[in-house]
């Protein structure tokens, strides 16, 4: 067993008041726990980036009802967030543009853009590429509660949050990889494609990932503060890989799944550690120290 040592926070880097930064990042699996969306392992990092100045973005599958308290939780009202797999994006007031931007009437005055396909046109087509192909498989939808709960680890409120889909519908395929690619066929026909996240796929509009909603914030940030920032990504699943393909530096966390995560991404650092462990590991590895070692509150004990 190593033991651990006391060690200094990390001071801010060098270059931050010539080039700010930004962190985006995928939350289940990643910042949160996969099992007990505990984020507890992350509290140091997250306290000191906001001690920096440094915003953190979640970039998630969630719901955008989901975001709202989960905002709160995390220490991150400030800041935007990206939901549905980039269907949606929040902007907090201090993120939207005079010229551009309505004024936000939900809480915290947020500003809600939709960049994706109606989930009421989502559902249409399922429903009639199911019939057509004869497929199987179950829309998050159509499940009930405690089905909902037994597949996410939610409670009650969380798993009706995760309901309210606006942009993006979450299902279980219980079909053969043949169907898969038949139905995956018909959907790109529509507008609309197939995502894999750590649970679900996902359906969404064709041009709709978090790639582009991150590109996009980047843009934003970059307009509002006249620099272009440094970026870091967060993630651990396959929906993950356009926004860590979008950003400069990334991290692919050690997931609890085993799916392929490969993004093409010149800086990329790949986690020991699982969930939020591995999320302060990669952010240590790329902003702790000069040489890159892990810090002692994230370093693996044996």
């Amino acid at each position: 067993m190593h033991k651990r040592t006391s060690h200094t926070a990390p001071a801010p880097p060098a270059d931050l008041a010539l080039r700010p930064r930004l962190v985006l990042t995928d939350l289940d699996g990643s910042l949160l726990d996969h099992d007990s969306y505990d984020f507890s392992p992350a509290k140091p990092w997250l306290a000191r980036l906001k001690e920096w100045g440094v915003p953190v973005i979640p970039v998630t599958s969630k719901t955008r009802a989901e975001m709202l308290p989960l905002r709160e939780a995390l220490g991150l009202t400030a800041t935007p967030f990206i939901a549905e797999n980039g269907a949606v994006i929040g902007l907090p007031p201090s993120w939207c543009h005079a010229r551009l931007d309505r004024p936000g009437s939900g809480r915290d005055g947020m500003v809600i853009k939709h960049t994706g396909v109606d989930i009421g046109f989502i559902h249409a087509r399922l429903d009639v590429w199911r019939q057509r192909l004869g497929v199987a498989f179950t829309r998050m939808d159509e499940l009930s509660l405690d089905e909902v709960k037994e597949l996410t680890g939610l409670d009650d409120e969380g798993a009706r949050l995760a309901c309210l889909r606006e942009g993006s519908e979450p299902l279980i395929w219980q079909d053969s990889d043949e169907a898969l690619a038949r139905f995956r066929h018909s959907l790109e026909g529509d507008g609309l494609r197939l995502t894999r996240g750590g649970r679900f796929w996902h359906v969404i509009g064709v041009a709709t990932d978090k790639g582009n909603a991150t590109e996009w914030l980047i843009g934003r940030f970059s307009a509002l503060r006249g620099k272009h920032p440094l970026s870091i990504g967060l993630g651990d699943g396959p929906n993950d890989i356009p926004m860590l393909e979008a950003v400069d530096q990334a991290v692919v966390i050690r997931g609890c799944h085993q799916l392929d995560v490969e993004p093409s991404a010149q800086g990329l650092y790949r986690t020991r550690q699982r969930g939020p462990l591995g999320w302060a590991e990669g952010v240590a590895y790329w902003w702790g120290q000069s040489d890159r070692r892990l810090t002692a509150e994230t370093r693996e004990t044996a």
